[in-house]
């Protein structure tokens, strides 16, 4: 398992609990505690499969280099995770597949970009072309802070080589989802859908996050609207990538918006997402190491998934997060909740001081997991865990599954 998120965490959490044998590199101090952590380099070891976490060694070809040492990987090559690497090449594909997106344009040139904003009516999008650990997208109905976005970006001073290029869409109304497929280079098969919440705040106010907390599977989101996902969107795109000789073998994460037409794409992200991940993966039933092992092989032809139950996760940040999250105070509490069969505490941010206390090493700290028998149970299950959490400045939100 590569990667030392929340994501990893909870991917390593249920490969174990199925009795796989599992090495994480890095790894976090939450997964050290469930699996042997490395910080070896992946190409250094051998396993009969790799997984990879996170987006930024997908998009610089990890899984390029390990099948050209005949590794069997689960994670697309260079050339597929481009879909999240560059949001002005998933534009193109979307377009070339005929998948139902936003309108958009494509700027490197400030002032060009600035005309093109002001000739345009609210609500404005400008995103991040390149990486930016999900903090790369502005929405907002005010020109002049659409504006200031559009400079920071392009000069550099947001994201740096990142951010020199943006994308800026039409606006689209819905209901958001988030549908994680598996797939093996020609086939898919969809993880129950997620939705997840951004902002920092309740209310959905404050600045975007990388996600505060999720839950799954969404009741509305009906066996039609899945097959209209798989049809118009997973399917086409699937197939554009092999008519360009990418053999796509991984995630592909597709954040959408439904209307009445049904769902339009939003993003693609190439890995599990976080924190979807610590909600969906613990909810699928059956092996799931074996699921990830057909997708690597090209062979999930005689495999499905269902979902069991319905699962929650809140997310506690650190003071400050997420423009300047504050490191180093000491998190109490979790040992009362790590008995609970009905609760998983996936780490994303911490470390151990000198004193081997457990201390925040990041923005978002911890993702608290429940699960139970429906949506209203998992997080009744969550919200009573994490309330016994505590470090100086945590901060999560109390409305997680509230109007979605």
């Amino acid at each position: 398992m590569v990667g030392s998120g929340g994501r990893e965490h909870a991917i390593c959490d249920v490969l174990a609990r199925e009795g796989y044998q599992v090495i994480a590199a890095p790894g976090n101090v939450g997964i050290s505690k469930a699996v042997p952590c490395t910080d070896q380099d992946p190409r250094d070891l051998d396993a009969d499969l790799f997984v990879i976490g996170p987006e930024a060694p997908l998009v610089e070809g990890l899984a390029d280099d390990l099948r050209a040492q005949s590794k069997l990987v689960f994670g697309p090559g260079r050339q597929g995770a481009r879909l999240e690497g560059s949001k002005d090449f998933m534009k193109e594909i979307a377009a070339a597949a005929k998948v139902p997106t936003a309108k958009y344009a494509t700027f490197t040139a400030i002032e060009e970009a600035i005309s093109y904003l002001k000739n345009k009516e609210g609500p404005y999008i400008i995103k991040t072309d390149g990486l930016a650990a999900g903090k790369g997208v502005l929405v907002t109905s005010d020109l002049d802070a659409a504006v200031d976005d559009v400079r920071a970006k392009l000069s550099g001073q947001s994201f740096g080589q990142a951010g020199t290029k943006v994308i800026i869409e039409d606006f689209l109304s819905g209901r958001e989802v988030s549908v994680l497929a598996i797939v093996d280079g020609s086939r898919a098969i969809l993880l129950p859908a997620a939705a997840d919440h951004k902002r920092l705040n309740d209310g959905d106010l404050g600045p975007n996050t990388g996600g505060m907390g999720a839950f799954a599977p969404v009741e509305w989101f009906d066996e039609a609207l899945q097959r209209q996902t798989m049809d118009n969107i997973i399917t086409p795109v699937i197939e554009e990538l092999k008519l360009r000789g990418i053999d796509y073998r991984g995630v592909l994460y597709a954040g959408l918006m439904v209307d009445q037409d049904g769902p339009s794409l939003v993003e693609f992200n190439v890995r599990f997402g976080d924190p979807e991940a610590q909600v969906v993966i613990p909810l699928v039933e059956g092996n799931f190491g074996e699921v990830l092992l057909a997708a690597a092989r090209g062979d999930l032809a005689s495999l499905e998934l269902r979902p069991r139950g319905a699962g929650a996760v809140v997310v506690m940040s650190a003071s400050g997060y997420p423009s300047n999250p504050r490191s180093g105070d000491k998190i109490a509490g979790l040992s009362a909740i790590e008995g609970d069969a009905s609760i998983r505490v996936y780490h994303s941010g911490t470390a151990l001081d000198a004193q081997g206390d457990l201390v925040t090493s990041g923005g978002r700290v911890l993702g608290v997991t429940a699960l139970g028998d429906s949506k209203e149970e998992a997080l009744e299950r969550a919200y009573r865990a994490i309330a016994g959490v505590e470090f100086e400045g945590g901060h999560y939100r109390r409305d997680i599954g509230v109007g979605r």
